[in-house]
């Protein structure tokens, strides 16, 4: 059993994976073996590979494997993972205090701006709205006729 360059060009891989196979095949076949799998087994994607070479029966095998697999390995990084979330969490709230903090003093660095802001575009924005109130109207009534006309066609298609 041999897979080549060619074939894994054939079958879609992406350009990594064929020169990851070049690096270690050159342009000879490899031997489709579990030693050479094992060997090789951080080099490639074997899940991609499954889905592309496997037919059912010798998928769903793998896919069992596969599921065991992972189950021992979530098992064996469980004490890792959680250690790793509490020191997350702990940095998280001390971040999120950290952020609290910045943004209230955002809030009082910039609330006489944001006042001053309002202020001086009030006038502006209130004949904006005065300005652009009956174009506005129209283009409600607008959209709600061509919503009604292809409402009704559609229905009539029926």
């Amino acid at each position: 059993m041999t897979i080549t360059a060619e074939r894994l060009e054939r079958l879609g891989a992406c350009q990594e994976q064929i020169e990851k196979f070049r690096q270690i095949w050159k342009d000879g076949p490899a031997p489709m073996t579990v030693q050479a799998a094992v060997e090789n087994a951080d080099a490639f994607n074997w899940e991609w590979a499954a889905c592309r070479f496997l037919a059912l029966p010798a998928k769903a095998e793998y896919e069992r494997a596969e599921a065991s697999a992972k189950a021992e390995y979530e098992r064996a990084i469980a004490p890792a993972k959680a250690e790793y979330e509490r020191a997350e969490a702990s940095a998280k709230a001390e971040y999120t205090r950290a952020i609290a903090s910045a943004m209230a003093e955002y809030e009082r660095a910039t609330a006489s701006a944001w006042a001053e802001y309002d202020r001086a575009t009030a006038p502006a924005w209130a004949e904006y709205e005065r300005a652009t109130a009956s174009a506005k109207a129209e283009y409600t009534r607008a959209i709600a006729r061509a919503f009604a006309a292809a409402y009704i066609a559609q229905e009539a298609q029926k």
